[in-house]
């Protein structure tokens, strides 16, 4: 198994800087408050807030010195996954949106020709006496509606269709 002891960092999407564990060790860095911290590196100072921390993501805002700058953290196991071509995103096309459940439409949240986002909600379905809120899986433009509030439907009965 791969112990993460090299790391890459990528400032802006431009420069590429290895990081080993033991050099971060050696690192003359001071927390000065909060977010605000104090690096001396090879005789020069540094003054560094984190205005941004995404942590999942390993992705990092800060301002060095008073310049804005975003960094990309990557551990071995990244790296390894990007080299074997396995870190690209797959985005499967949508083409409608099934019912999940059998049971009645309370509310219409979009209408054809309206432009959803992923997450967005599009309709309100009552099941059991619950309301469930039914979003959109993937960013679209509603081409189609074929229910009506109030009808009843079945379970994987299509409920909206995208262009």
């Amino acid at each position: 198994m791969l112990e993460p002891k090299t790391y890459e960092a990528k400032v802006d999407d431009r420069l590429s800087i290895p990081l080993d564990v033991t050099d971060l060790d050696d690192l003359d860095l001071v927390r000065e408050s909060g977010d605000r911290w104090h690096l001396l590196h090879q005789g020069v100072s540094y003054h560094i807030e984190v205005e941004e921390a995404h942590y999942a993501d390993k992705v990092f805002v800060l301002r060095v010195n008073g310049f804005r700058h975003q960094v990309q953290l990557a551990d071995p196991y990244d790296v390894l996954i990007d080299k074997l071509g396995l870190a690209k995103k797959v985005v499967h096309a949508i083409n409608e949106i099934k019912a999940p459940m059998p049971g009645l439409i309370r509310e219409l949240q979009v209408k054809v020709g309206d432009s959803v986002q992923e997450g967005q909600p599009v309709l309100i379905l009552e099941a059991m006496k619950m309301e469930n809120v039914i979003k959109s899986p993937a960013p679209g433009i509603v081409r189609e509606i074929p229910v009506d509030v109030g009808s009843p439907v079945e379970k994987g009965q299509v409920l909206v269709v995208f262009e």
